[in-house]
């Protein structure tokens, strides 16, 4: 209810009417309300402390807790959205201005709305809100970071399985897959698809797991994360299968000390640009600046992949962070036709610097 109360101030203060939120963590975030996604128009009208949600007919069972908070409009498949949706927007006249999310709103639903509004004879203008909301979502309270915490806990120990079964020969979709069982086994599900590449694919920072067999000498990144009361981790380590070579082992030791430096810029008050560079300058440093291809992180929370929280630590964020903000520090190095590196790491700002929740050992590990 402070979420959802906090947001109502901000909506007003930037004269907004009311806010359409999809089931997205937006929706989760502020009311706790959670949907399958599918096909079915799903909308949450936010104008007052009691949202109104328009939703299939076959979705009331699960919402059956939050029911005494919420007006509800529910629609069966025979009739369609459209009746439920006019219906909601009984309380609002002539012009109204509703922030809607440009990320996750579908055409579909934009036009139910504008179809709606017009049959109403309203006015409807609409404007992006997620900063609204993300700016909110980066601080998190204590809850929150000991969700984010356990997250990490348990993908640790996922990875930690993982590792001792990684044999010379097994190809990158067979270790996507031991990388994806250990953390259902460990943990209430992935926060993403596992990410693992060998040898020369580990120079793409977002490689699809292929057929390439695992060789000696190869550099191995994995990249995985788990979820906990819905909260995620996100970690990626990079490991070697034999003696990579002194050029490899050069380009881990620069971006284990990148990694360092990130997380010593990391305090109250520190931008997305001032950790970017700390990671940055390290890396440029040592020769290697045009192969850092990426940011050096972003938010972590509810989200995570495909689209990811605020912030970014990226030349050009400059909103001062404040203590419970969490994101991933994470740089890389990516030579093509050589290999990559990268070692990530989940921290939240506290009042007098950072705390990692992610602890896996940040040695190169030769397997």
């Amino acid at each position: 209810m402070n979420r959802l109360s906090e947001f109502l101030d901000r909506l007003h203060n930037h004269n907004f009417d009311a806010a359409a939120l999809m089931p997205t963590a937006n929706l989760k975030y502020l009311t706790g309300l959670s949907f399958h996604p599918g096909k079915r128009l799903n909308l949450t009208l936010i104008h007052n402390a009691t949202p109104s949600v328009i939703l299939p007919a076959l979705e009331i069972p699960g919402i059956r807790d939050h029911a005494k908070n919420l007006n509800l409009y529910p629609w069966p498949d025979e009739e369609g959205p459209h009746t439920a949706l006019v219906n909601a927007l009984e309380p609002f006249n002539s012009t109204i201005k509703i922030g809607i999310e440009n990320v996750s709103m579908r055409v579909m639903e934009l036009l139910a709305l504008e179809t709606a509004a017009a049959k109403r004879g309203l006015t409807l203008k609409t404007e992006d809100i997620t900063s609204l909301i993300s700016d909110m979502r980066m601080v998190k309270d204590a809850d929150e970071q000991a969700n984010m915490a356990e997250a990490a806990r348990r993908v640790e120990i996922a990875l930690e399985t993982t590792v001792s079964q990684i044999t010379e020969g097994m190809t990158e979709q067979q270790l996507a897959r031991i990388i994806s069982d250990e953390i259902l086994s460990a943990a209430e599900g992935e926060s993403f698809d596992s990410f693992a590449a060998f040898g020369p694919n580990t120079a793409n920072p977002h490689h699809l797991p292929g057929d390439r067999p695992l060789q000696k000498g190869d550099l191995i990144i994995i990249d995985c994360g788990a979820t906990h009361n819905g909260y995620a981790s996100d970690i990626t380590r990079t490991f070697a299968l034999g003696d990579p070579g002194d050029k490899k082992r050069e380009i881990y030791n620069t971006v284990l000390k990148a990694n360092e430096a990130g997380k010593t810029a990391v305090k109250p008050n520190a931008t997305g640009e001032e950790i970017d560079r700390a990671t940055r300058k390290v890396i440029t440093d040592a020769g290697y600046g045009e192969y850092f291809i990426h940011r050096t992180g972003h938010g972590l929370g509810l989200d995570t992949h495909p689209c990811h929280e605020a912030p970014d630590l990226m030349e050009g964020c400059t909103q001062p962070f404040a203590a419970g903000t969490t994101f991933t520090i994470e740089p890389g190095i990516y030579i093509e036709g050589l290999g990559g590196v990268r070692i990530e790491d989940d921290v939240v700002i506290t009042e007098d610097g950072y705390q990692s929740f992610t602890t896996f050992n940040r040695d190169l590990m030769i397997l």
